[in-house]
């Protein structure tokens, strides 16, 4: 009987564990369902519909030339006056993204005649761009380095994500089964490619080559990687090849749409490598920079200027962290020596050099920038000293024009005293009066007689001085009050 019973037991364990892996499996399978379904695009893809809405949008001639041109001028403008909202408005109507599209489509189906129409199309679009936006700010007297306008000048990670995310967004959305082709899809594609192709027009027409390089260089960044989330797009819904009648032409094609396609992607994996390593050298800086720089404290009149600070990567390890201090007070070397060995602890700050600019060792041009970005920053408020400045010059103009009312008072006094024997006392002021029309400032003596002076005689004497008064001060306006 127990023998029985550890039998039945084993088997209702045998049967309850097969039911759980059941269960299991079949929870696994509805998931796995799920996200099929969820995140499947094939079934819903229209290849000939897209092909042709791409390949619409690769021209660039009469109305789409137009169209350009206007939202290159927007653009300038809202990155001009430093207005992310007049930047989008521009995006809105921008039809930057059709030849791109095409170069990434035809790579990935082997269409060569569409690439060689796309790539002229590009150039076309790059140079009406330019000479736009380079017109725009040459002939536009406000032409300040705006910061919407300095963050195109330097790519940076986030730049080559939004290009490669956006042209994922824009393909996929192309694909999509009775999508209506709008302009309203080119604007993650404008958000990576209109800005930087603004500033290297501006970079051109303020002399500053430097800063065109830069944006050029994030354009054709940006370009590349929406051009390889298109070509992966493309390759991953299986568009059908372009077929030729010619299997040796069709080798070829095949193969140099591969060669360039591989040529695409190689520069755009070292492009994120080196701005990946980048962002990572700038954290870790930042990071260095916060806990230590930024919580010196001096004693004295120096200052950390954060603004002025400059981190500058390089390949090879040798990477600059550049700060300044202004003031007289220096920061001493066992400090300085502290931070190079903290530095050392961030692993990708190592073989990089820290170089300390101390106010009162250096009279360069560092000192100059501070000033002048300090002149920019507080624009506004020197603006209200300025207007301080002329009021306060107004009434200094008042106050000399007053001073030179001013009389000899030591030399009249003595000849007042010489020619009235009565007089105890003699004050002078000038008194501010009004009629409520106008404000006049008048001289004023004040007269304090000898005690047993009769009334008369004061009156008499009184006559007699304002008349004196008036013509020894030149000043019909002159009055005397007798005092007690």
């Amino acid at each position: 009987m127990i023998e029985n019973s550890s039998k039945e037991g084993a088997s209702q364990g045998q049967d309850s564990g097969e039911e759980v892996k059941k269960d299991l499996k079949g929870l696994l399978g509805s998931v796995r369902k799920f996200l099929s379904e969820l995140l499947e695009i094939r079934t819903n893809t229209d290849a000939v519909a897209t092909k042709e809405s791409i390949t619409a949008d690769i021209p660039f001639k009469g109305h789409t030339s137009w169209i350009l041109v206007c939202s290159i001028f927007i653009a300038s403008i809202g990155l001009n006056a430093n207005s992310t909202a007049v930047v989008i408005g521009a995006m809105l109507i921008s039809p930057l993204m059709g030849p791109i599209l095409g170069m990434g489509m035809s790579l990935a189906i082997n269409d060569i005649d569409t690439l060689r129409r796309s790539l002229k199309n590009f150039a076309v679009m790059v140079v009406l761009s330019v000479i736009t936006a380079f017109l725009f700010f040459y002939l536009f007297p406000l032409r300040d380095e705006s910061s919407e306008l300095l963050a195109r000048t330097k790519p940076d990670i986030r730049d080559v994500l939004i290009a490669f995310f956006g042209g994922l967004a824009l393909v996929i959305a192309r694909a999509k089964k009775g999508t209506i082709a709008s302009v309203i899809f080119g604007v993650a594609i404008a958000t990576a490619l209109m800005p930087p192709l603004c500033t290297v027009g501006f970079g051109l027409a303020i002399g500053k080559p430097w800063y065109a390089a830069g944006a050029m260089y994030l354009f054709i960044i940006n370009t590349i990687f929406i051009g390889l989330a298109t070509f992966l797009v493309i390759k991953f819904l299986r568009f059908p090849m372009v077929r030729y009648a010619n299997s040796h032409r069709r080798r070829l094609i095949a193969r140099m749409a591969s060669i360039t396609g591989i040529l695409v992607m190689i520069p755009a994996g070292f492009t994120f490598y080196k701005v990946f390593q980048e962002s990572l050298f700038t954290k870790q800086a930042q990071e260095f920079l916060k806990e230590t720089v930024e919580v010196y404290q001096f004693e004295g009149a120096g200052r950390y200027v954060d603004n002025l600070t400059k981190l500058d990567y390089v390949d090879d390890g040798t990477s600059l962290i550049e700060v300044v201090f202004m003031g007289d007070e220096l920061v001493p070397d066992n400090v300085i020596n502290t931070w190079r060995t903290q530095k050392n602890q961030f692993s990708r700050l190592k073989n990089s050099e820290l170089h300390i600019i101390q106010g009162g060792k250096d009279d360069s041009e560092e000192k100059f920038n501070y000033v002048s970005e300090l002149y920019e920053k507080n624009k506004a408020e020197l603006l209200n000293k300025d207007e301080q400045i002329r009021l306060l010059e107004a009434e200094v103009a008042t106050l000399t024009k007053n001073a030179g009312k001013q009389i000899p008072f030591r030399e009249v006094s003595a000849e007042a005293k010489a020619n009235y024997e009565n007089i105890s006392e003699l004050g002078f002021s000038y008194q501010v009066k009004t009629d409520f029309k106008k404000l006049d400032t008048v001289p004023v003596f004040e007269v304090k007689w000898k005690e047993g002076v009769r009334n008369s005689q004061k009156e008499a004497d009184s006559k007699k001085m304002l008349a004196w008064l008036k013509l020894r001060i030149q000043d019909s306006t002159l009055v005397i009050k007798e005092v007690e």
